[in-house]
Order: C-alpha cells, then structure tokens, then sequence
C-alpha cells in the first residue's frame, strides 16, 4: 500500500501575500500611539509568535495599556486593508501539482478560524484542502496544539509530512512534532532569520517543489 502524503501548509506569507497589509495595519496603531513607524525590514526582523513579543518589540508599552487591546485594533485595520492583498503567483498551480502528486493538503494557521475561512474562500482555494484549523482567538500566540490535532486526525502516521511556512515558528512546530518543515523566504521573516534555525529554505514554490521532489 503506498504511504500516505500531507503537506500543511501556512497561510499568512506563504499562501496569501499579506506582508504590506501586516505593515500598514501596524503603523497605523503605531502613529496612533506617538511611537515610530517601522518599515519592512525592521517589521521581518522582529516579527515572532507569539505575536506580543513582536508588539513589545514594535514599541508597544504594556504598561499602559493592555496587549488585547491593540491587537484587536490591529484586527480591525487588517479586516480594512486585506482586500488588497493577494495570494502569490505561484500558489494555484503549486497547489494543483501537489494535488496531481496525490497529497493531501491542509492549511494550518494562527489566524482566527472565521477570518481564515472567509478569506481562503475569497481567493477561490478552499476545494483544495481537506482541512482549514485556524485558531479560536485573534491573539495569535502559536499552533503547536492544532498541528498536534491536525496529524492525530490522519488516517496513517507514517506517511509523509510536510510542513511549508515562513515562519520560525513553523520550524518549531514542525521540530516539536517531528515532521519535515520547508521555510519560504518572501514572507514575514527575514531570510536570515529562517536559515539559522536550519531548516531547507526556499525563495519560492518552484524551488520548494524541488526540494520535495528533486
């Protein structure tokens, strides 16, 4: 019988080309607050999960206010803006090889599950998943648990497992549950960042499909 394959994929940075918006959306809480602005490489060099650690970092002061309340407002300026985002040009036909190759594909995320759905269905993808886990909160501090779900629900444990973020903490989510991780360099951390977690790390689809099948 021939193993099973899964590839999760994330959706932030590596399926849906949403960096600008990130960016904008959080300088508008920054102005807001009197702090200054951050530009695309200091937002890829500080970006982490959980995401309060990228707030304190950014400038926020937790002192004065609390975390929920500028990460639901940085909510809302992304539900505004994320209109103008779109997926990368490689993603369709990325997503109709793998389907040919015959692996199951999933979207793991941290964004909220609701948001998630309706954007995934906004860009036309949802037929290509058999499952879309985001999280039940917008407060985004990480998916370790619903990954963990995600690979007890497969019907084979031995097959192939792939994880394809751009993100750290895709690298630890994948080390924490033993699976094979490859990290896109065009998202929302810095090339650098992803390469000294050493993890195969791709600048695109086309080099990420290499790499799967070389």
């Amino acid at each position: 019988m021939q193993k099973s394959k899964t590839i999760f994929w994330d959706w932030n940075g590596t399926l849906l080309n949403d960096l600008h918006i990130c960016i904008d959306a959080i300088n508008i809480l920054l102005r807001e607050r009197n702090k200054p602005v951050i530009d695309q490489q200091i937002y890829r060099n500080i970006f982490t999960f959980p995401v309060r650690d990228y707030y304190v970092k950014a400038g926020f002061d937790f002192e004065a206010e609390p975390f929920e309340k500028p990460a639901l407002e940085f909510i809302e300026q992304y539900e505004q803006l994320i209109k103008e985002a779109a997926l990368f040009d490689d993603v369709t036909e990325s997503l109709d090889y793998f389907r040919k190759m015959e692996y199951k594909q999933m979207i793991l995320s941290a964004m909220q599950q609701d948001l998630l759905n309706e954007l995934v269905s906004s860009h036309n993808i949802e037929h290509y998943f058999s499952k879309i886990s985001g999280i039940d909160d917008h407060y985004a501090t990480g998916k370790v648990e619903t990954a963990r779900k995600l690979i007890s629900g497969l019907n084979s444990h031995d097959g192939e497992l792939i994880m394809i973020g751009d993100t750290v903490h895709d690298h630890e989510v994948g080390e924490e549950l033993g699976i094979r991780v490859i990290l896109v360099s065009r998202g929302h951390q810095s090339e650098e960042r992803l390469k000294e977690t050493g993890c195969e790390v791709a600048q695109n689809f086309k080099q990420v499909i290499e790499l799967i099948n070389p």
